[in-house]
C-alpha cells in the first residue's frame, strides 16, 4: 500500500515538472526527439498522470481491503 501511494506521488511530481519544465527531457538525455513541437512532452504529462491515478486508486483499494478484513 505504501508502495502505491509512493509511486502515485513519484508520478504526479513527474507530471507537474514536465507541464512547468518541458524541456528537462531534451536537458537531461541531450535529444530531442519531437524537434521542438512539445508533443512528446504532453503525451509524458498524461502518462504520469494516469500512472499515479492508478498507482493512487490500487493504493486506496488496498487500504480498503486491508482496514475490511482487520
Amino acid at each position: 500500500m505504501v508502495v502505491e501511494f509512493v509511486l502515485a506521488g513519484v508520478f504526479a511530481i513527474l507530471a507537474i515538472l514536465t507541464a512547468v519544465n518541458p524541456q528537462w527531457i531534451e536537458t537531461l538525455f541531450g535529444v530531442d526527439p519531437d524537434r521542438g513541437s512539445g508533443a512528446l512532452e504532453w503525451i509524458i504529462v498524461a502518462v504520469f498522470g494516469v500512472l499515479a491515478l492508478l498507482a493512487a486508486g490500487l493504493g486506496t483499494r488496498t487500504a480498503v481491503l486491508r482496514s475490511r478484513s482487520a
